[in-house]
């Protein structure tokens, strides 16, 4: 069956493919937003606060621009409120902590609320304009008329990451900011509005992700739609695999840093891991009916490739077109997941995807080691802390798998939840989400260097059968082929999940494939990875998993081209 996309929208859904346990009768149908108009903006200081609660800026602000990062970003005319939630002196380490947010209320309103939960290790109150996903949104929930807020999750920047010394600021990063802050930005809305939101929607790539699905799990009553993009919901077991990967690098490492350390850069070249991509390519670009730069279906090609055999080896100097054994070595062995001296898994295998070669990959895997995943883990996920121990690069290549590895899961009488404990969602089916009428939308970029998606796809698939195979009623999982961490890689990395979301909640339109954009030369706001060869805007359905698109015929260019059919 053909894919046809209507005119007028970058994230209109496409028509469905095939057959799908798409409805359940059985299932409550939540009722559409209705629109609303600011009632109150200064004066919402001045009124009763949810407890614990102060607003340190309630001011209205004009339609106009907004800089965001480097960028400005168009808002509409709304009421802007900054404040801090149950501020506190830790006793453990006598910081001051608080949970910093921001709102944004849109003088017209759609009725709905929008949680922007962020990524990293959070630390800021980010503008709250409520970006949607993927690389360069071009529009954000704010101009479509969500009430937004944005917080820090209890900490500011200056205390990353000694916050984790902290119980508290620990389980605030972890789950507990969302669950104070969820019912105080609800309050002001309502009295901000005259009502409350008819409908509210939780949305964050990477950590932001995790918040997500650990709000889905923790929180099912308050979020009727949740968008969960490259979700590291499994992070410290990541963070501790990439300090794993981390020693695989160092061996094969040919140079040094300027503190005498191994430099991981030297582990592989660009111009290597953009050989290896093109071996990938070779053996699976056209897997999906088309060889056309893009490997749509993933899986099969794990079958296809291996690194082994089909990676030249280099006969003498590196060249950039072939790799030593001991690096061939390493990129298996990285790719089939870390692993203690005894062989225990202690994270995801990632698939081979020609991503690879995408810059934040090599971010991920050969940087972010040395400073972010040594720093989270000594702090934040060890039970006790290893705050004593010498930090950075030191720290990722002196971690000892067998002996300090099971620390993210240890307790302690000041350190009563492990790092499992708050970081991860609990183990559960989310029937509670599901019987609500709630839905779910996960996303993930196939190249991820540092969330696995067959992670993600793992945990897709125990879902669907604790729902009896059901699980596309209310949850659904969108892989992103060739993207990298959250945007970037040579892919279709502009989409929009937050409209069909709220399609299939308020509608009842279940999303089997939503279209996706490259941002080729000339697009407003380019990514340099997107090959030459392809229409700048080449557009690809994203498909539901299982399934992927395939070629049926036309312009392979174009979205319309491709069907979501089974792998």
């Amino acid at each position: 069956m053909r894919l046809t996309v209507a005119a007028g929208s970058a994230a209109l859904l496409l028509a469905a493919c095939g057959s799908r346990p798409d409805a359940d009768a059985s299932l409550p149908r939540l009722a559409a937003a209705r629109p609303g108009a600011l009632h109150q903006c200064a004066t919402l200081a001045q009124g009763a606060l949810p407890a614990g609660t102060v607003l340190t800026r309630a001011e209205p602000v004009a339609a106009g621009t907004v800089t965001v990062g480097n960028s400005p970003v168009a808002v509409p005319a709304h009421c802007l409120v900054q404040g801090r939630l149950n501020e506190r002196t830790s006793p453990v380490d006598g910081q001051r902590y608080a949970i910093g947010f921001e709102l944004r209320l849109p003088d017209a309103w759609n009725g709905r609320f929008l949680h922007q939960v962020n990524g990293g290790l959070d630390g800021a109150v980010v503008p709250a304009m409520g970006t949607i996903g993927g690389g360069a949104p071009t529009h954000t929930a704010l101009q479509q008329g969500f009430a937004v807020v944005s917080s820090d999750a209890g900490h500011s920047g200056a205390q990353n990451p000694r916050f984790g010394l902290d119980p508290q600021a620990r389980r605030d990063y972890g789950y507990d900011a969302v669950t104070q802050l969820t019912p105080v930005a609800k309050q002001l809305v309502a009295a901000a509005y005259g009502r409350g939101p008819d409908r509210s929607y939780i949305a964050g790539c990477s950590n932001g992700g995790r918040h997500a699905m650990v709000a889905a799990a923790r929180l099912p009553g308050e979020y009727d739609g949740v968008l969960a993009g490259n979700p590291g919901f499994n992070l410290p077991r990541a963070a501790v695999a990439q300090l794993w990967g981390a020693q695989q690098y160092a061996r094969i490492a040919t140079g040094r840093t300027a503190a005498g350390q191994p430099d991981l850069q030297t582990a592989f070249t660009p111009d290597e891991l953009t050989f290896v991509a093109g071996r990938i390519r070779a053996r699976c670009d056209a897997l999906d009916g088309l060889a056309d730069g893009i490997v749509g279906d993933v899986q099969a090609c794990q079958a296809r490739f291996d690194v082994a055999r089909d990676v030249p080896a280099c006969a003498g100097e590196r060249t950039g077109r072939c790799l030593t054994p001991a690096q061939k070595d390493t990129l298996a062995r990285v790719f089939a997941g870390a692993r203690d001296s005894r062989g225990k898994a202690l994270y995801s295998a990632f698939p081979f995807d020609p991503g690879l070669a995408g810059q934040d990959w090599r971010n991920w895997k050969l940087a972010s080691p040395g400073t972010r995943d040594a720093a989270a883990v000594a702090f934040i996920f060890s039970t006790p802390p290893l705050a004593d121990r010498p930090q950075g690069l030191p720290f990722a290549l002196g971690f000892d798998m067998d002996r300090d590895a099971p620390r993210i899961a240890a307790r302690d009488a000041t350190y009563r939840e492990s790092a499992l404990d708050f970081m991860l969602p609990p183990a559960g089916d989310l029937a509670a989400l599901r019987g609500r009428g709630a839905k779910m939308v996960v996303y993930h970029g196939t190249a991820d260097g540092v969330f696995s998606p067959s992670d993600t796809a793992r945990w897709y698939g125990e879902l669907d059968s604790a729902h009896g195979g059901r699980a596309a009623a209310f949850a659904r999982y969108f892989p992103v082929p060739a993207m990298n961490h959250c945007r970037g890689g040579p892919s279709t990395d502009q989409f929009d999940l937050l409209a069909p979301l709220v399609a299939w909640v308020e509608q009842g339109r279940a999303p089997d494939a939503v279209e996706a954009r490259a941002r080729g030369a000339g697009t407003p706001q380019p990514n340099p990875e997107v090959p030459a060869d392809w229409s700048p805007q080449r557009s690809r359905p994203l498909c539901a998993w299982p399934r992927v698109a395939r070629y049926v015929g036309g312009d392979p260019e174009q979205a319309a081209s491709f069907a979501c059919r089974a792998s």
